[in-house]
């Protein structure tokens, strides 16, 4: 019995589990159902709209059609939801309307709008560094057109950038409207410029071979100081931190730091806008050098000596990619002399990191052969195509060298014409032919300045001068200056054509007249001189200049105790000279910025009919280098002249030399023979000179931006020689005398001028000399 009901209680059991799972069955499709109902509903609602009339409310000046045109409805035809909230968006896109509503009423869609308001005037006010109608330039919104907000934002924030061009980084620019009647509006853009935002401090970090001081000097970019506001290199500029980063790039690496690295360079503005911090964090790497430099070809007829006579690079040299680049540059155009076209040199270098040194093995090799089709010159609206064109030393037709049209590149920089310079290469109408393309951007060449002069025996002094150094475009420079002190006056005109004829040929012409009336002398001059000049280069760093000078020159209101030998030389005359001038700078191709020396010879033949006859020679040796991680500069420099007469003549005073300006610690005119019997204490110069100059110069502590730095010097030289000593009874002294002077000197570079103040001590002297323990010179053009 127990086993009957317990299989009747298992039947009914399993009954009501099979109800339980039918009604969950149920309601789970009902459910479904009315998710499926839920869903459609809406596709259902959104295909039911039909209009077959469109009305347009709310417009002013603008036709229905458009609005219609602008909803692209079609009548009498089934649309959704989604078609209608296109339709919307594309009437707001169109940017006329303030407000938009799509409403259906029954068959009728009516379209509400709200028209912007038309613009009336546009006007800028507190704008004072840029001029309105360069502002009105920038932006897009224009009268009788409409208003929009979002661009009156986006014009404002382009006048933004443009004060940002002007290194006003702090400027705010907010748009206004004023409404006026019929819907229309003044648009006032309301400008305050703010104060130019400065570097208030500039810091490098990670430098231990060079002091900061001695890095800032590379930098163009300079941290605010002392008068900041009278600078224009202090302010924050994003061009100029690049050629910064360049231009310390350069540096290191010119100097043997081959793996310097700038790890980063940012600029921060600080929260009140009012200035820059910028920063440099580097990484200077080891100091290499030079251990061997060697050059290897597997081309046979290559005569592979004369390509190692080019190379002058020698153990121990500090290394420089400068230093590569130029040997291979000559190796190159060996190659070109000797007709051998198509030839690469490769250096390639290999590192010794033990050593720290670097070997370097320029390949000789063959490359693809390649002609230049043509050379396109692009930008230059004011400078002739021929002027850039000269400074390529290739032409149509010729093999494609890149060493050389990047060192013509170089030369078209070095013009100063540019403001930037690219010379590339693309593919010619042929396999073998390359097109080159020169992209220049001008800058303004001329200058109109006055000027400010100060002397302690001349006082001070105005100058005016004009120069312009892109002549008509033609690559000519032209000068004109005049120069007043209380003592004298100075007028000169120049013209310089540097490529006469299309060659590397420099053609001067100067013209000047001088009238002089010195408190340390007891008569006046005045001179008219035309002095016309042929300069050209007879190796890599050697110059040669030749001249012709023409005088006519007077002294005048002679004083009647002036000595007698100046009285007998008192009669006008004229020089009619040829000379020339060979100079050599060890450091014109730029190789070696820490050491520098220079050479200058020049001498003058005059008596090709004029009443002067001698010969002027004089030479200069000068040299400099950095010590101390290039802190502190040393340079020495030795000179001497010779003023031989010819044909029995006596010199004259004014051609004779005095040593003003080539001794620190003499009056003008304070050494040399003199005639001490002569009421004004006459000198009377020498026909023989030389002087030797050693100076130091160095940091003196205080903060870069102030451009202050010392020096200490030693001077010391001699003039002497005096042929016609007639009428002074023996009593001049021409014979030789050592003078000597040491002083200290503060160098200070100020926005108005370099200033240099000398002090000095003559601890070697004439009795009869005339000292100055003080001097200040400034030199100047605002």
């Amino acid at each position: 019995m127990q086993d009957e009901g317990g299989a009747r209680a298992g039947a009914r059991g399993r009954g009501v589990d099979r109800m339980m799972a039918s009604n969950i069955l149920k309601i789970l499709a009902i459910l479904a159902v009315s998710m499926l109902w839920v869903l459609q509903a809406p596709a259902a609602r959104a295909a039911d709209y039909s209009f077959s009339r469109i009305k347009v409310a709310g417009l002013q000046r603008i036709d229905a059609s458009s609005v219609k045109t602008y909803a692209a409805i079609p009548l009498n035809k089934t649309i959704s939801d989604a078609d209608l909230n296109a339709a919307y968006q594309r009437i707001s896109d169109s940017g006329l309307f303030q407000t938009v509503t799509l409403t259906p009423e029954g068959s009728t869609l009516v379209i509400a709008v709200k028209e912007f308001p038309t613009i009336n005037v546009i006007n800028f006010e507190g704008n004072k560094r840029i001029k309105s109608d360069q502002l009105a330039k920038i932006i897009k919104s224009q009268s009788r057109r409409v208003y929009s907000p979002a661009q009156a934002e986006a014009d404002a924030a382009a006048i933004t950038e443009a004060y940002r061009q002007t290194k006003r980084f702090a400027a705010e620019v907010t748009p206004q409207i004023i409404p006026r009647s019929q819907n229309r509006v003044d648009l006032v853009f309301k400008i305050d410029e703010g104060q130019t935002v400065e570097v208030q401090r500039l810091t490098i970090i990670g430098n231990h071979a060079f002091s900061t001081h001695r890095l800032r000097q590379v930098l163009s970019t300079k941290q605010a100081g002392l008068l900041h506001f009278l600078f224009t290199n202090n302010t924050f500029s994003e061009n100029r931190l690049e050629q910064d980063r360049k231009a310390l790039t350069e540096f290191y690496h010119s100097r043997g730091y081959i793996d310097f690295r700038i790890l980063n360079a940012s600029a921060q503005l600080d929260r009140q806008r009012n200035g820059f911090f910028l920063t440099f964090m580097i990484q200077e790497g080891q100091k290499y050098h030079f251990e061997k430099a060697t050059a290897s070809t597997a081309l046979k007829g290559i005569d592979l000596k004369a390509f190692q006579s080019q190379i002058r690079i020698s153990k121990g040299e500090t290394y420089s990619p400068n230093a590569i680049d130029a040997t291979a540059l000559r190796m190159q155009n060996l190659a070109a002399r000797q007709g051998l076209n198509f030839i690469r040199i490769t250096p390639k270098i290999t590192r010794d990191d033990r050593n720290l040194a670097v070997n370097v093995d320029f390949v000789i090799d063959r490359g693809p052969k390649m002609f230049i089709q043509r050379i396109d010159i692009e930008g230059n609206s004011t400078t002739l195509d021929r002027v850039i064109r000269q400074q390529f030393h290739q032409s149509e037709g010729d093999p494609l060298n890149p060493r050389e049209l990047k060192a013509a590149e170089n030369r078209i920089k070095a013009l100063g014409y540019f403001k930037s310079v690219q010379v590339t290469t693309k593919q010619g109408s042929a396999p073998d032919e390359a097109i080159v393309n020169v992209n220049v951007v001008e800058q303004p060449t001329g200058s109109l300045s006055i000027g400010g002069t100060y002397g302690v025996s001349t006082g001070f002094g105005v100058a005016l001068s004009f120069n312009e150094a892109n002549f008509l475009g033609r690559g000519q420079h032209v000068g004109v200056s005049i120069n007043t002190t209380s003592s004298d006056r100075n007028s000169s005109i120049s013209f310089d054509e540097p490529a006469l004829f299309g060659r590397n040929l420099d053609l001067g012409i100067n013209g000047g007249y001088v009238t002089a009336t010195h408190s340390y002398t007891t008569y006046d001059t005045r001179i008219l001189s035309f002095s016309p000049s042929l300069t050209f280069p007879i190796s890599a760093r050697g110059r040669l200049q030749l001249r012709y000078d023409a005088e006519r020159r007077v002294l005048h209101n002679i004083d009647s105790d002036t000595s007698a030998i100046i009285q007998s030389e008192s009669k006008a005359g004229t020089v009619s000279a040829f000379g020339y001038t060979y100079s050599y700078d060890s450091n014109r191709d730029g190789l070696n910025p820490k050491s520098v020396f220079r050479f200058k010879l020049s001498q003058d033949l005059a008596g090709f009919g004029g009443t002067e006859k001698y010969i002027a020679s004089s030479a200069l040796v000068s040299a400099e280098t950095k010590v101390a991680h290039e802190a502190v500069t040393l340079k020495a420099e030795l000179e001497g002249g010779v003023l031989s007469m010819l044909h029995g003549q006596d010199s004259n005073v004014l051609d004779r030399y005095f040593l003003n300006n080539k001794i620190i610690g003499f009056e003008p005119n304070g050494l040399g023979p003199r005639d001490t019997t002569a009421g004004g204490n006459n000198a009377l110069g020498g026909n023989f000179y030389a002087v030797a100059r050693f100076e130091a110069r160095f940091p003196v502590g205080l903060p870069d931006d102030y451009g202050v730095s010392g020096g200490v010097f030693v001077d010391t030289g001699s003039v002497w020689g005096l042929k016609n000593t007639a009428g002074t009874g023996g009593t001049v002294d021409d014979s030789f005398h050592l003078r000597s002077t040491v002083g200290l000197s503060l160098f200070w570079s100020t926005p108005i001028g370099p200033l240099r103040f000398d002090f000095s001590r003559a601890i070697k002297k004439m009795p009869y000399d005339k000292t100055q323990n003080f001097d200040l010179t400034l030199a100047t053009q605002f």
